[in-house]
């Protein structure tokens, strides 16, 4: 480029990079953009042609770092917003000096006004009857995609306006819902979404560790000041936060021993300061030995106290030295909240990390001593850094799972305008009137938001108990990724299969960063199969899509509702995320391997399998034990409906036809599980009864409520109701008539005890673990036949005890046969631990018995 910014010259061309140094290139200002062979991706360095060739700038490099990992993270975030889609980085070039700042403003201004009308220039609009209207003279290589929307973030954080501005006077179709924000859109400041959304995950760290932060005082370093978004509302998110030191790029504050009361007021004070810093805390209000000090002192003397904390011996050290040791104290809380990279692993170099302001203060992931951290801003951390703290024994997920909020508001938001925009368009709604509905709706859309890092955070915490066990269907995951050219495992930082089992000889598993990305993948996977089938379009999940707008929206507004441009893409974003959220990353994955159905199929059958059953109303009554039982049990409860999920999906998906609509599909199920529900201690056999009886007093001594305990309890026996209703239908006989004759025919063949052994199994191995399963298929399908063919000479109009009956008529009447094969399920048990092999044998022996 020229100095006035126009092209001189455009070269594409092959060089040798060890040449670069010395090409002849125009003067005063080069770009080159440079493909290395050697590295994946295209690499961009700046520079400055001056004597002696060109002197490189190591801060348009660190940009061009920051943007990647800023686009890594958005596509974890994409997981929970529709649609899915890229982040771009805008830089303003050749500004007036920062010294001048209305003068830098408005160049800055200037230059974001081009960069969003040349992104409309660009883009497809949509007339008022929604057809496609491509740009004018553009060569459009891709297909129709309306679809642009702009999320104000670091450095535009005050744009949204302007680029509605933009947008309105282009006319596209998305008028003020373009960018999210501004003078009609949802203020995230005010309203602290994304600091709460990341005190939802730090929240669940910290119950995890027995502790509730909201009432019990933690010790807290920070990085930020109260004037900041994440910051500032996350230092106010509970008046039990003991914020010990904090520091920004101008000041440190430090507060050995604050008074909680009195902390969180004067940072009340200072956060309703305009421009405030950390200048203007009252330096009366801090406890002995701490103060405010400025990052340009040469050096800062230390107190005892401060010595103490940091574990620092020297009276006097550097402010580099000093936020080295902060960012390394044993404090409960590591609060991420501005701008910054200061942790890596110590596999990585600082020129790894591209953040060179802050290499001098970086350290290392192994050197963190703080038990919690949460990172309200994006790239506190590297990812390999989060890794090497999680290694050993720090609870943190990633920037993307923590602090999600802000972009899963903004995309309601856009969405929710798309919605009312339409209804205002249509006479339906006065803009000043949608105004005041979209103030009024604000709560609603913080909870819908805010329950997004509730259910991700707590999908980690439920995967994170398979622990080594789940290696191997990770690596198999990672595999089928690969294969699709999804999924890229070293510049995601995810393990190699040989690590893996390196690992699981340790008994390790993945830490909760990697899953965090895995479960990403997985929803962004899942979302793509089912948006591309007829799923989304089943009457069914009208509901859902209604479901995901504030009340008030959904119930005024129905024609828009199906009308809604993106209707499609949210179904299938929340189903998607609720099947991952529900099952964990792999899922979905052992469901295809386990059935060889498509996602679509399957994902239609888990919505079955989970309305039957009532999973929501079970899952959100555990979640309300929050702080009242410990949380390992809520997982373990979790988890245990993610079993019973995983097996109804697939026998759902087996068993009822595709031809049947979902609600219809439900109805006869939910019907015979709410029958049945509470009788089950009187229908199974003294083996399960006693395992059922065993869960549930565990759970009872635990805190869970009776009821509660008693269906989570009696799981697995209530995953008996579709074999149950099915026969029921098939044989004409009442519901009650054929659980007696079901549970009668798992006695006397003895699939009761040959299933328990089953899932007391520990097998490492996949195949063996599939094994057991299929074996575990084949006998319930025994059980069921035996039950079929003893009902089939029973009169109808019975009860339980009939069905018992008829299955002991049925058993007489096969006296040798069922007692051989008594006799070898009782050899089996008295000669030890069971095998594959060994449940293989009964298994036939009891297809012979069938067959006979």
């Amino acid at each position: 480029r020229a100095a006035n910014g126009s092209f001189k010259h455009a070269i594409a061309c092959k060089i040798d990079s060890s040449k670069i140094d010395d090409l002849p290139l125009p003067r005063p200002m080069v770009e080159i953009f440079v493909y290395s062979p050697e590295v994946e991706g295209v690499h961009l360095r700046f520079g400055k042609v001056a004597r002696g060739g060109i002197r490189w700038s190591d801060r348009r490099e660190d940009f061009r770092t920051e943007i990647l990992g800023l686009v890594k993270a958005q596509q974890v975030k994409n997981a929970v917003i529709v649609p899915v889609g890229s982040k771009g980085g805008f830089y303003a070039k050749q500004l007036p000096p920062a010294t001048n700042r209305d003068a830098w403003m408005t160049a800055g201004i200037a230059a974001y006004k081009t960069f969003i009308s040349s992104l409309l220039d660009m883009t497809d609009n949509l007339d008022g009857a929604g057809r496609v209207v491509p740009p004018v003279d553009v060569v459009r290589q891709d297909g129709d995609d309306p679809y642009l929307v702009v999320a104000a973030d670091k450095g535009t954080a005050t744009f949204s306006d302007i680029a509605n501005g933009i947008s309105l006077s282009y006319g596209f179709w998305l008028g003020d819902a373009f960018a999210s924000g501004g003078s009609a859109g949802y203020d995230h400041k005010k309203m602290g979404i994304t600091a709460r959304g990341a005190w939802e995950t730090v929240k669940r760290h910290f119950r995890e560790l027995g502790t509730d932060i909201q009432t019990t005082p933690f010790t807290t370093v920070g990085v930020g000041d109260m004037s900041g978004d994440v910051f500032g509302n996350g230092m106010l998110l509970s008046k039990a936060t003991k914020l010990v030191a904090a520091f920004d790029h101008r000041d440190i504050f430090l507060d050995p021993t604050p008074d909680p009361e009195v902390s969180f007021a004067e940072r009340q004070r200072i956060f309703n300061l305009p421009r405030s810093s950390w200048a203007d805390y009252d330096q009366e209000k801090i406890s002995k030995g701490g103060g405010v000090f400025s990052r340009s002192m040469k050096t800062i003397a230390l107190s005892p106290e401060v010595r103490a904390f940091t574990g620092l011996t020297a009276d006097h050290v550097e402010p580099s030295e000093l936020i080295r040791a902060l960012l390394r104290a044993p404090a409960d809380l590591l609060w991420f909240g501005g701008i910054g990279t200061y942790v890596k692993s110590s596999t990585q170099s600082n020129a790894d990390v591209g953040d060179k302001a802050n290499d001098v203060l970086r350290i290392d992931g192994k050197e963190i001593r703080a038990k919690v951290i949460g990172e309200g801003a994006n790239l506190g951390m590297t990812q390999a850094g989060r890794i090497e703290y999680a290694s050993a024994g720090g609870r943190i997920n990633t920037d993307a799972i923590d602090n999600s909020a802000g972009v899963d508001t903004s995309d309601h938001e856009v969405n929710l305008k798309i919605l009312v925009n339409a209804a205002a368009a249509a006479g339906e709604l006065k803009i000043a009137d949608r105004d005041a509905l979209l103030v009024r709706m604000t709560d609603e859309v913080a909870q819908l938001v805010l329950a997004d890092n509730y259910n991700q955070s707590l999908a980690l915490s439920v995967a994170q108990r398979g622990g080594a066990w789940e290696s191997d269907a990770y690596g198999r995951f990672m595999r089928s990724l690969e294969r699709d050219g999804r999924l890229n495992r070293s510049v995601e930082g995810l393990p190699s299969d040989e690590n893996l089992r390196e690992r699981a000889n340790r008994n390790e598993g993945l830490t909760r960063p990697e899953l965090a990305v895995l479960l990403a993948y997985a929803k962004l996977q899942l979302f793509d199969e089912i948006d591309s089938s007829a799923l989304p379009d089943d009457p069914f999940f009208e509901a859902t899509l209604k479901g995901y707008f504030p009340t008030e929206a959904g119930k005024s507004f129905p024609k828009g509702l199906n009308g809604h441009r993106l209707r499609r893409e949210i179904v299938s974003t929340v189903i998607g995320n609720d099947i991952v959220n529900r099952g964990g990353p792999v899922f979905m994955h052992r469901l295809k391997e386990a059935s060889a159905a498509e996602a679509p199929a399957l994902a239609r059958a888990y919505t079955i399998a989970l309305h039957a059953f009532g999973i929501e109303r079970l899952s959100s009554r555990i979640n309300a034990l929050d702080n009242q039982v410990r949380a390992d049990v809520q997982n373990r409860m979790h988890g245990m409906l993610a079993t019973l999920l995983q097996r109804q999906t697939l026998w759902f998906q087996r068993h009822v036809p595709s031809t049947i609509a979902i609600a219809d599909a439900i109805k006869p199920y939910a019907d015979g599980v709410e029958k049945l529900k509470g009788t089950f201690s009187s229908l199974v056999s003294e083996t399960e009864g006693n395992a059922i009886k065993a869960t549930i007093a565990e759970l009872r001594h635990a805190g869970v409520p009776e009821d509660l305990a008693d269906e989570i309890g009696a799981l697995a026996a209530i995953g008996a109701t579709p074999d149950i209703t099915r026969l029921a239908t098939e044989t004409g006989k009442p519901l009650d008539m054929v659980a007696g004759a079901y549970f009668a025919a798992s006695q006397t063949i003895g699939v009761d005890r040959l299933r328990l052994a089953a899932e007391r199994m520990n097998l490492p191995e996949h195949w063996d673990r599939l094994a057991v399963r299929r074996l575990t298929d084949d006998l319930l399908v025994h059980q069921r036949e035996l039950a079929s063919r003893a009902l089939k000479g029973a009169q109808a109009g019975g009860n339980r005890a009939d069905g018992n009956a008829a299955v002991a008529n049925w058993a007489r009447a096969h006296h040798d046969q069922v007692e051989r094969v008594a006799v070898l399920v009782s050899d089996l048990e008295r000669s030890g631990t069971f095998t594959v092999a060994r449940l293989t044998l009964a298994a036939g022996q009891i297809r012979d018995l069938l067959n006979a």
